[in-house]
């Protein structure tokens, strides 16, 4: 039995240089996207600031990872511009990471941070965008390689010629275009409700990656610095484990099964770090199986919302940028919340807004019977004819 179509490799083989340059691109992504987390204790001191005012430095990159996002869906028109861009905006992480330890006033953290953030969002839409338009209805197996290599990134500070694409999306609000002018309002409901689903993934992953070891020492558990900082490890180390399991399973299984069985993973795990929110293991415990659950919703919402809009919205661009303001939004949410109203209410916002996502989950599902019953294209949302990928 074979583990993988050949037609899937020869694909790849086709595209290979340009997707091990997305792929190790996503890796510095990862190492910026996760370093505020272990080191806020430390960045407090360097700059001799509070809680609060740190919290808006976690703002700032995400106020300008989603700037960057949005930028990125204009700088994709051709590959060489693409390319262009992602070496760009990895020398300017590069040298922001340089320049950090000279910080030491919160306002130019600040300003470096935000730096940072434009670069991530214009390396994290561009990336998503060409996987989509390379391999189109084979893209889940290869947005979650690409997702795994950002979980990669993120864990390393701890442990240590195809066709251009000038036809592609044109900036976020792409969807606007005349070639979906015309198109039933499900067409556009789902992409806000996509939308949304990561808007509120991606803040969770965000907020608990930034905020697990700040609660952790905060009464009542009150844990020691050392051991705390094992957690954002542990988070990070089950995400990028999610992720490479995920690349197996994407090709196995369809993505609605294996988002219910995140979702409601999440939702479970998270109200039992609520009840047992006096007991360390199990907040270990609770971390890996959250960043399990968690870790291949991104991709998984990515691939299943442009398959059922057949690839003519703008899901990927809409996706990303949703993304990249939950990151920016919730962070800073959990933050004031944490400071105003304790650490136990750490854990209550993450809840909350996981139920929340689940039922936009179900919402998403009856939305696109409804565009599959009423859309032009009779074969619908489920199973489309297979696009040709010689061309992407």
């Amino acid at each position: 039995m074979q583990v993988l179509d050949p037609r899937i490799w020869t694909v790849f083989r086709r595209h290979a240089p340009q997707t091990l340059t997305y792929w190790s691109v996503f890796f510095s992504f990862g190492l910026c996207i996760a370093f505020l987390g272990p080191t806020i204790l430390d960045l407090r001191c360097q700059t001799q600031s509070t809680l609060q005012q740190i919290t808006w430095v976690f703002f700032s990159q995400q106020l300008f990872l989603l700037i960057g996002s949005s930028l990125g869906g204009l700088l994709e028109k051709t590959l060489t511009s693409s390319l262009l861009a992602l070496f760009s905006s990895t020398l300017i992480i590069s040298l922001v990471f340089a320049i950090i330890p000279l910080c030491h006033h919160v306002l130019l953290l600040s300003i470096a941070m935000a730096l940072a953030g434009k670069a991530m969002g214009v390396i994290d839409t561009i990336g998503n965008l060409q996987l989509v338009k390379l391999y189109q209805k084979d893209s889940a197996i290869f947005l979650q390689v690409l997702h795994f290599f950002t979980g990669l990134g993120a864990l390393e500070p701890r442990s240590s010629p195809t066709k251009d694409s000038s036809q592609g999306h044109e900036g976020v609000f792409d969807c606007c275009s005349p070639k979906v002018r015309g198109q039933p309002a499900s067409f556009f409901i789902l992409h806000a409700l996509g939308g949304g689903i990561v808007f509120i993934t991606d803040g969770i992953i965000g907020s608990y990656a930034g905020f697990v070891y700040t609660y952790a020492v905060s009464p009542p558990l009150l844990m020691g610095h050392k051991m705390a900082g094992c957690l954002d490890s542990i988070f990070w180390a089950s995400i990028t484990a999610g992720r490479l399991s995920f690349i197996y399973l994407s090709y196995r299984y369809p993505a609605p099964m294996l988002l219910t069985i995140n979702l409601v993973g999440v939702i479970l795990v998270q109200c039992l770090l609520l009840i047992f929110y006096t007991s360390c293991v199990f907040l270990f415990i609770g971390t890996c199986v959250l960043g399990l659950c968690i870790s291949s919703v991104f991709p998984s919402m990515l691939a299943l919302t442009e398959d059922m809009l057949d690839y003519k919205g703008c899901a990927t661009t809409v996706l990303v940028t949703c993304a990249s303001a939950g990151e920016m939004l919730l962070q800073l949410l959990v933050g004031s919340v944490i400071h105003s109203r304790g650490s136990y209410s750490f854990l209550l916002c993450s809840t909350v807004t996981s139920v929340i996502c689940f039922c936009l989950f179900l919402l998403l599902l009856y939305t696109c019977r409804i565009h599959r019953n009423h859309h032009i294209d009779p074969s619908g949302c489920v199973e489309k004819e297979k696009p040709e990928t010689s061309g992407s």
